[in-house]
């Protein structure tokens, strides 16, 4: 059965359509808004709802609960607080922001209006993910030793071209916009982060983005974990790995693929995960793939959360601490350059 909440979308682009799509499914979409009023008035004509050029004015005249905000990194907490301040809950897509500042307010908005922020972080829903979680919750990896992240990705010059991508005050950088989700599953599985030790470098991007296409770091969590982060979004062709590998006192476990949906590897002791069922397909984006598409999960959750049956599957302060992990990673960099 549908719900009776009304969803507003800010930002029409290729994720804002994939947004519309879930909540036209489940909810009902009242109105959507981009700056570009052809694109907003192409995505309102399928779904027969109104477009706007102004967010201000949309959230002034829509008829809506819940804001879904899917514009470039850098907008979202200036877009978040605008929704939250006109009495809306928010959905806002990763990164939660591009600066902790940022997120704090983002979260003081949220409680100054009682209202929820929900933030998009999908391969929290990917089956061998959601193993793994329950899995180390259980204890039955022992004592978490150590941890390896892998992001190993292709973006090349058409995923630039044209766009907000790439540039440091929308985008932020290669951690922020290609793998944020990462970052958050070793925050969500792992812990949080104390110490940061890094390089990054712009080897082959020079004259298409203004941040890095390759880093390295050293982790020391709280927890005395210790990981290491390797990612690049330069390997040749297309997209290769995406791996979280985990080792503990009572076992090892590799959760692998292109995009963290294959338990590649486990050795156990007394314990064994068997009849995964399979994850939805990636994000496909025609000349390149994204992260899985588990929107319609995450959708599912807010509904539940708003109707007073379910609990956030990712909220404000986990958002915050992806964006803080992040950041340390990058003060680490720009400490050793």
């Amino acid at each position: 059965m549908k719900s009776n909440l009304k969803f507003a979308l800010l930002g029409c682009g290729r994720i804002g359509s994939r947004h519309a799509e879930h909540i036209a499914k489940q909810a009902t979409l009242a109105a959507v808004c981009d700056v570009d009023m052809d694109k907003a008035q192409r995505l309102a004509d399928s779904y027969q709802v109104k477009a706007y050029a102004s967010v201000e004015k949309m959230l002034q005249e829509g008829a809506s609960d819940i804001v879904s905000i899917c514009t470039p990194n850098g907008l979202h907490a200036e877009h978040t607080i605008l929704s939250l301040k006109a009495g809306k809950h928010v959905l806002c897509e990763k990164p939660m922001a591009i600066s902790v500042y940022d997120c704090g307010e983002m979260i003081k908005a949220a409680e100054n209006a009682n209202r929820r922020l929900f933030v998009v972080k999908q391969n929290r829903f990917n089956p061998p993910v959601k193993a793994v979680k329950e899995m180390v919750e259980e204890g039955r990896l022992g004592r978490i030793l150590s941890v390896q992240l892998n992001c190993f990705w292709n973006r090349n010059a058409d995923y630039y071209h044209n766009s907000w991508k790439g540039t440091k005050d929308l985008d932020g950088g290669t951690l922020f916009t290609q793998f944020s989700h990462f970052i958050d599953l070793l925050y969500w599985i792992v812990g949080d982060v104390k110490k940061v030790n890094a390089i990054v470098s712009n080897a082959i991007h020079q004259d298409l983005i203004e941040f890095e296409d390759q880093g390295a770091a050293v982790l020391e969590f709280y927890n005395g974990v210790i990981g290491t982060l390797n990612y690049s979004v330069n390997s040749y062709q297309k997209n290769m790995e995406g791996s979280l590998t985990i080792f503990g006192e009572k076992g090892t476990v590799k959760i692998g693929g292109q995009y963290l949906n294959e338990l590649e590897y486990q050795n156990i002791m007394d314990y064994e995960v068997t009849g995964l069922p399979p994850g939805n397909p990636p994000n496909n984006y025609g000349n390149y793939v994204g992260s899985m598409s588990n929107h319609d999960k995450v959708y599912q959750n807010v509904i539940e959360v708003l109707e007073g049956n379910g609990v956030i599957a990712t909220n404000g302060f986990e958002g915050l601490k992806t964006v803080e992990i992040i950041d340390k990673i990058y003060t680490a960099a720009q400490n050793h350059a």
